[in-house]
């Protein structure tokens, strides 16, 4: 049996029953289980037996779940409960249903910078909240990052987290992963907040460009260009990116750490005056476009019609005489009395809501007339019905007065990222536990069904449905087909005792029966005559059971 089938069927602390196995991690396995005190799935975090064993791991195993316990944030894996005991160590965590940020990249390949901004201000948020509780992720990289349907990130796996206030005894050793590390990790210091900022900028110009900024043969290799060479810059490699935007990717992966965002929370507002400024920007190119018509506010129209009307006034004063000039006086006083009480009590200039749903989000982007109007905030969510970049719901709703402002019109959108394709991994043949955990990896679901082989052997995978190769979209269902062996058939036992060796085996193979060998023994019969059969005469048992016999050898061998 192998080490994670083990907990698989048990009931830990008579609560969590362990049901199947989502992953494997260097210090844990990860389950699926359910809570039947409250009645939800979780996910249970072991520690595997040989770490369990090393109080190093032990301890390590333990700081991480106390540590994520101290934390409760939207973009962060929540932590329900710990356990300590002899027999085990888990902690239970919540259940995410959904796929890794890298999952979604290699599908997506280099992926929108409104995205890639959407995706890293929910990082830095999560970042925030931990450093503002001493605790240091330290392994930041899109295999951490879930992505979840409705476009929410968590960010997962504080596996090797350590808090800040706490020394690493064991300092010269580097922990996090080569591609997303700091260059202070990798010169064995102890990090600190700004590690994570440089580990979340690896991970947006990956967003961005579609490629890791460092790349080599060895891990050593990689770890000096973290420390010495300035990256391609995301311009050379993609043109659509934002100038501000790579400026912040690069202070954010400075390798001089005084020169990186000094916190999490730096990097979200750079974040969000770089959105800011876009929107701004937009407006001002529509306003710079003589063809097109500004939005102009209640009070320029006042303005400009004030102005006409106060000089109409001027004309009739000038061409009137003293007795024209008093009335004229007196007339424009009430006019403009009048006037003003019609400016005051107008109403504000409204105009009904377009429909934006089922239009392509890339497309209203690229209308400057729009985003000058419009300030869009989007949510997006993964889904198999609709394109990529298809606008599915909006907020306020199509039709609705609006009132028109300088600052434009705050509308929600949620844009689909459409249909994130995977391939189905070849399973066939393995373990169905195995093959279950390769499924898993690929972002998909697994359901098992049970059928007879005949040349399949017990637990092995006989088929899977959608077959091996076949592109389908992330999350969806595989139904793989488990053996359980050949069918069985049961048949009744000869006597066998008495006959001849050779006899007896004819009888035994025309039964249905295989021979599994012989020995021999002193017996009161005649030598060569069968005195013992393994399965007793006129007995079930299965068909082809391999029977053994033994043969007398005549009185006393």
């Amino acid at each position: 049996m192998k080490e994670y089938e083990y907990y698989i069927g048990r009931l830990l602390d008579n609560r969590y029953e362990i049901q199947s196995l989502i992953g494997i991690g260097g210090m844990a396995f990860v389950y699926k289980a359910f809570c039947h005190r409250l009645n939800r799935f979780v996910a249970v975090k072991i520690l595997r037996d040989e770490f369990a064993q090393d109080e190093e791991f032990r301890r390590r195993f333990m700081a991480e779940s106390h540590a994520i316990a101290m934390l409760s944030h939207p973009n962060i894996v929540a932590v329900y409960d710990v356990s300590h005991s002899d027999d085990v160590e888990y902690i239970v965590m919540e259940l995410v249903e959904g796929i890794t940020l890298k999952q979604y990249m290699d599908k997506k390949g280099a992926l929108p910078w409104k995205e890639t901004v959407h995706f890293s201000k929910q990082i830095a948020k999560a970042l925030s909240h931990a450093h503002e509780r001493g605790i240091i992720h330290r392994d930041i990289k899109p295999q951490n990052l879930m992505l979840l349907k409705d476009g929410t990130i968590k960010v997962a796996d504080f596996g090797i987290a350590a808090l800040e206030d706490q020394h690493n005894e064991d300092s010269t050793e580097t922990i996090g992963s080569i591609h997303y590390i700091a260059p202070e990790q990798a010169y064995g210091e102890d990090p600190d907040a700004r590690s994570d900022i440089y580990s979340l900028g690896i991970v947006m110009y990956e967003m961005l460009a579609a490629q890791k900024p460092y790349t080599g043969k060895t891990i050593a290799e990689i770890a000096v260009k973290h420390m010495s060479i300035e990256p391609t810059p995301i311009s050379k490699l993609r043109d659509d990116v934002p100038e501000r935007l790579e400026e912040i990717v690069r202070k954010a992966m400075s390798a001089d750490v005084e020169n990186r965002y000094q916190s999490a929370d730096e990097l979200h507002t750079a974040l969000n005056r770089f959105t800011q400024s876009q929107i701004m920007a937009a407006q001002s190119s529509k306003y710079e476009n003589p063809a097109v018509m500004p939005v102009r506010s209640v009070s320029e129209l006042s303005k400009d019609k004030y102005a006409v009307r106060k000089k109409r006034s001027r004309r009739v004063a000038f061409m009137s005489g003293t007795l024209g000039a008093l009335l004229s006086v007196v007339g424009l006083f009430a006019f403009l009395w009048s006037f003003w009480l019609n400016d005051v009590f107008s109403p504000a200039e409204r105009i009904p809501l377009p429909n934006f749903i089922g239009k392509n989000y890339e497309e209203l982007v690229g209308n400057s007339e729009l985003e000058a109007a419009y300030n869009f905030n989007v949510t997006y969510v993964i889904d198999t019905k609709n394109e990529s970049g298809r606008i599915m719901s909006q907020n306020p709703e199509a039709g609705r007065s609006m009132m028109i402002t300088p600052e434009g019109i705050n509308v929600e959108l949620t844009v689909s990222t459409g249909v994130v394709l995977t391939p189905v991994p070849d399973v066939l043949g393995m373990d169905y536990r195995e093959a279950t955990l390769e499924l898993q990896k690929a972002g998909l679901t697994v359901e098992l069904e049970n059928a007879t082989s005949q040349t399949v052997a017990k637990d092995l995978v006989v088929n899977s449905s959608p077959a091996a190769g076949e592109q389908i979209s992330a999350g969806s269902t595989v139904y793989i087909v488990v053996s359980t062996g050949a069918e069985v058939s049961y048949i009744t036992m000869p006597n066998l005792i008495g006959l001849s060796e050779d006899a007896a085996i004819n009888k035994l193979q025309g039964a249905g029966f295989s021979f599994a060998g012989s020995e021999r023994v002193s017996g009161d019969v005649e030598a060569g005559t069968v005195i013992w059969q393994s399965i007793a005469a006129f007995t079930d048992a299965e068909e082809h059971s391999g029977i053994t016999l033994r043969i007398s050898s005549g009185p006393w061998g």
